[in-house]
């Protein structure tokens, strides 16, 4: 029977490539078998905050609400829903259709959206265009784009290094003459 002969001069074809099989929920088996796309606003959000891919990372989607809680050991917390929370952390990111009500304590503060309550950004605060921050606030570094608004108690941190006030690291030098605005002795 030739139908059942094994052809010894066959070559043999390159596998097929692997599709993912849908889950009983009509998920992908496992995040490994599908290609990852790149979202532009989130590779841009990386480059602003230095996140990077392989940390925790929660995301509170559109239309997702989620209140009472204290958000623990997430390094990197996206609101596009709404959020009444405290969090101690790295980086928070509102985005344009995101609202958190709460108290943060955080490195990096990225605000898109709307933030209302208590916010220590340790290292830098950064207000985009849409972005609308009232409350108690303290940073270590402030970034307000054209149209952010910022209202409410702000403070700056006082662990920021501060530039050194020029006529401060001369006044143990004596003065060569009249000084200028700035500090800086006339040539």
């Amino acid at each position: 029977m030739a139908l059942f002969q094994k052809d010894n001069n066959q070559i043999p074809s390159k596998p097929a490539p692997k599709t993912p099989s849908p889950s009983l929920l009509g998920m992908p088996s496992s995040d490994h078998d599908i290609p990852k796309k790149s979202d532009p606003q989130r590779n841009g959000a990386e480059k602003e905050t230095g996140a990077k891919p392989s940390e925790s990372r929660l995301i509170v989607g559109p239309n997702i609400k989620l209140k009472g809680v204290e958000i623990e050991d997430c390094d990197t917390l996206v609101v596009e829903g709404y959020v009444e929370a405290s969090m101690d952390s790295r980086v928070i990111e509102v985005s344009e259709t995101g609202v958190y009500k709460g108290t943060v304590e955080i490195d990096t503060a990225i605000i898109r959206g709307r933030f209302e309550g208590e916010l220590t950004a340790r290292e830098r605060l950064i207000v985009h265009t849409t972005g609308d921050v009232s409350g108690k606030i303290r940073y270590g570094r402030l970034a307000i784009d054209e149209g952010g608004r910022v209202h409410g108690d702000l403070d700056e941190l006082a662990d920021t290094p501060a530039k050194p006030n020029a006529a401060e690291t001369k006044k143990d030098e004596p003065s060569s003459g009249p000084e200028r605005l700035g500090g800086e002795a006339a040539e």
